[in-house]
C-alpha cells in the first residue's frame, strides 16, 4: 500500500509497488479501438508506462502532451487510466498523439491491481495513482517514479532519460 495527497485528502493505493530490478507483472489493457494490449506484446522491447487518474484532467493530459512530444516516434510508450476507450480515441484524435498509445485498464482492473496503483479510498477511490514506470527490455521494472502528490506531473526528462537507455 502507497500513500499520497490531493487536494488536501489524504489517498492509499491496494497491492505491491514493485520495486527497481523487480519483474513487471503482466497485464492486459484496452487501446480506443477495443483491441487488447499486453505486457508480452513488446517481450525484448524497452517500455514507458505513464499512469495516471483521468485523461481529462489538466495534468493528466498534458503528461500524455509531453510524453508525445519529448519521445519522438515510438510506440513503446503507453499512457494508462480507467478512462474508457471512447474517452481516449476522442483525445486520440482531436490531440493527434502520434508517439505514445492511450490505453485503459477499465476492463478488469488487472493493471492496477497488479501494480499497486488503484485507489482504494476517498473522492477518487477505483482510479489509478500518478506514476511512470520503465520496463527494460528484460521485463525488469528499471526506473519509476510514484507521485506522493497525484496534482503534481513527473519528472519528465529523467523518465525519457530513463526509457532512452533501456531502448538502445
Amino acid at each position: 500500500m502507497s500513500d499520497f495527497s490531493c487536494s488536501g485528502y489524504s489517498y492509499h493505493t491496494s497491492g505491491h509497488v514493485y520495486a527497481i530490478g523487480e519483474k513487471a507483472p503482466d497485464f492486459t489493457l484496452t487501446a480506443p479501438d477495443l483491441s487488447l494490449v499486453r505486457l508480452s506484446d513488446f517481450k525484448g522491447q524497452g517500455l514507458l508506462l505513464n499512469v495516471f487518474p483521468s485523461i481529462d484532467t489538466p495534468v493528466c493530459f498534458g503528461s500524455c502532451d509531453t510524453f508525445n512530444q519529448l519521445v519522438g516516434e515510438s510506440s513503446n510508450i503507453l499512457c494508462i487510466s480507467k478512462d474508457l476507450p471512447f474517452a481516449l480515441a476522442r483525445h486520440e484524435k482531436e490531440s493527434r498523439f502520434k508517439n505514445i498509445r492511450l490505453l485503459s485498464d477499465f476492463r478488469d482492473h488487472n493493471f492496477g491491481h497488479a501494480y499497486g496503483l488503484t485507489i482504494v479510498d476517498g473522492p477518487l477511490s477505483g482510479l489509478l495513482a500518478r506514476e511512470v514506470i520503465v520496463i527494460d527490455k528484460n521485463g525488469n521494472i528499471a526506473y519509476q517514479e510514484f507521485a506522493t502528490n497525484i496534482n503534481n506531473a513527473p519528472n519528465f526528462q529523467l523518465a525519457v532519460e530513463a526509457f532512452q537507455d533501456v531502448s538502445l
